[in-house]
């Protein structure tokens, strides 16, 4: 049972227990190597294993044991979850020491997550101070040992540099403070920390009276502001007026009129006129 981090979620009697039920006989002609390595690997806490025999014929169990980096806990769903992330369950034996996480996490969010406990764990300040960590809607919490405030971190980015201002800030700053002051200091911003003032604190009360007395001052302008609904116009294709130019009469040619010719001829005793 090699482990650099001592884990106890399988023991040599479950192991030996495995090896009887699989050779009752325990001779090694009965022996299926393959399949017992193939079932050790299926054990949810064994991360690898190596069955083999050695020249004196003693039968050799190699087996690597899970080590959790933290444990989620979401409603009725809680297990753990290794630096591979992949998940295993709970020990009825055992529950090893590791950070708590509570929310809705998703499985894409492991590396970072295990990157951010790796750094606070890497460092005893940040070991000792933080305890847990809390996911909702806005983002990640760090649960802080003295339970009065929580650090807000927003998401899992630049966690080395949200780590470190809060460790300089805790021991340049607020080491001269009441913690119950607090009810929550913000490490998501840029180049900057933002802290909570915690309401139910007494020593809070002269500075929360003269804010409010500040905000009372301010105007408040309130326009009114007034809208017109206009009814909705039927499409009307509208086509452009052509202007007709006025009809010409059409020519009618009429026929010259001949020029009547008139001769008037005397006789005695009368007078004929012709007309042609």
């Amino acid at each position: 049972m090699n482990a650099t981090t001592p884990v106890y979620f399988i023991d040599e009697k479950d192991v030996k227990d495995l090896v009887k039920k699989e050779n009752p006989t325990f001779t090694i002609g009965n022996l299926n190597i393959p399949d017992l390595e193939k079932k050790l690997n299926n054990l949810p806490a064994v991360d690898s294993a190596n069955v083999y025999l050695n020249l004196n014929g003693n039968l050799n169990l190699d087996i690597k044991q899970r080590v959790p980096i933290f444990r989620i806990n979401n409603g009725d769903k809680d297990f753990y979850v290794d630096a591979k992330g992949i998940e295993f369950p709970l020990s009825r034996n055992y529950s090893h020491p590791c950070m708590l996480v509570t929310g809705d996490i998703k499985k894409s969010e492991y590396k970072k997550l295990g990157e951010l406990i790796s750094k606070i764990n890497a460092d005893d300040f940040t070991k000792k101070f933080f305890i847990g960590i809390s996911k909702n809607n806005k983002g990640y919490s760090l649960l802080t040992s003295d339970g009065y405030y929580d650090v807000e971190i927003g998401d899992l980015d630049r966690i080395d540099f949200k780590v470190k201002g809060f460790k300089a800030f805790v021991t340049k700053f607020l080491v001269n403070e009441n913690p119950e002051k607090y009810s929550q200091i913000s490490l998501k911003y840029d180049n900057q920390i933002v802290t909570t003032l915690n309401p139910h604190f007494e020593g809070n009360d002269s500075i929360l009276a003269a804010n409010y007395k500040e905000f009372q001052k301010i105007p408040v302008v309130v326009r009114k502001v007034t809208t017109t609904v206009k009814k909705p116009t039927k499409n009307v294709e509208v086509k452009p007026k052509i202007k007709e130019k006025a009809r010409e009469k059409p020519k009618v040619s009429m026929p010259a009129k001949k020029k009547k010719k008139t001769s008037i001829s005397k006789k005695k005793g009368t007078t004929k006129i012709k007309i042609e």
